[in-house]
């Protein structure tokens, strides 16, 4: 496969194809820089969730079910509220179901193009999105900031890079979320019951029905949640509803890994999701268990983080003062 970096034409819409170390990954601009699609060609692997016939209209209408969409804020935010140092902001209720405000906003905003290139073996792009009162949500949350987001495509995958800086005179809660959707199957003939997910859980933090964090807020492992830890946890065919877990580190191969770890039970192909050390948390759900996908969603704040009576250090609330930037890695790959 020869290495490349071009815009074109896909379902209508212009997106950034990349082509590099056996891989393939489309960006969708439009739609908040989804990964709308990686794929890897060598071992014929189908990572992410794709619609091959209407990739675009379909990621456009369900922008949190396809591809890797990143989120800011985090989930869910209890009646709207938004509790920061210095105000308290009242977003629009989404979920009217559960009285929330749900998902954020800036996963569907339309990114420019700051750079697509070759560079030796490595594809790359840069996108970025400036958040201003030109924004329609700025009536609810009037804090400037800019979106930045990075991916290089090579041999060991696809590197995922975002930053967030506060351009405003304001305190602005920094809290991110990817609501990553795989492929079930992923292996073409396979049987999506075969997929298998390991997550090096240490703690449960329970929810009520609302999906919202309950005392005790963190809870010692169970059997069930003993299936995630030992890689045996089924993804497809039962629900799974917001199990939400802190998360440490694992061995995969005599390394130190941070993240989740997917396989193919009967091939033994396996998709590696690594996440920076700032994702303390993870959530999952796969929509009843009855599509063709699931998502194993890293968090860097519980659900709710800045409403919550608790101290910032356990639930991974963070704020950036005005001028100041933090960024957050990823990458996806495959081990075969």
């Amino acid at each position: 496969m020869k290495t490349s970096c071009k815009e074109i034409q896909l379902d209508g819409a212009p997106v950034i194809e990349m082509k590099a170390g056996g891989y393939l990954a489309i960006i969708a601009p439009t739609v908040g820089s989804n990964v709308a699609r990686l794929r890897d060609c060598n071992n014929k692997i189908e990572i992410l969730r794709y619609h091959k016939k209407k990739p675009i209209t379909k990621l456009t209408a369900n922008p949190c079910t396809y591809g890797m969409p990143t989120l800011y804020l985090p989930n869910r935010l209890s009646h709207g509220v938004l509790k920061v140092s210095d105000a308290t902001y009242q977003f629009p209720v989404n979920e009217g179901m559960f009285q929330n405000f749900i998902h954020g906003f800036l996963h569907t905003r339309n990114y420019e193009v700051v750079e697509a290139k070759v560079d030796g073996d490595k594809a790359i792009v840069k996108t970025c999105y400036e958040y201003n009162d030109k924004d329609l949500f700025f009536e609810y949350y009037p804090v400037s900031f800019k979106s930045e987001l990075e991916f290089v495509l090579d041999e060991e995958g696809l590197h995922y890079s975002f930053t967030l800086t506060n351009t405003s005179d304001k305190q602005m809660p920094y809290g991110v979320c990817n609501h990553t959707s795989f492929a079930a199957p992923n292996v073409k003939g396979s049987n999506p019951r075969d997929i298998r997910l390991k997550l090096p859980v240490v703690k449960r933090l329970p929810v009520n029905f609302r999906q919202l964090p309950i005392p005790p807020y963190k809870k010692e492992l169970s059997a069930y949640d003993e299936n995630y830890a030992n890689g045996t946890a089924h993804m497809i065919k039962f629900p799974i509803n917001n199990d939400m877990y802190e998360i440490d580190s694992m061995d995969v191969d005599g390394k130190a890994f941070h993240g989740a770890l997917i396989t193919d039970a009967a091939t033994g192909k396996r998709i590696c999701y690594e996440v920076d050390e700032a994702f303390k948390f993870f959530i999952v759900w796969n929509d009843r268990g009855t599509k063709d996908y699931y998502c194993p969603e890293p968090m860097s704040w519980m659900i709710d983080a800045p409403n919550l009576d608790l101290p910032a250090e356990k639930t991974g609330y963070v704020e950036l003062n005005p001028g100041q930037s933090k960024t957050v890695t990823e990458r996806i790959y495959t081990l075969v």
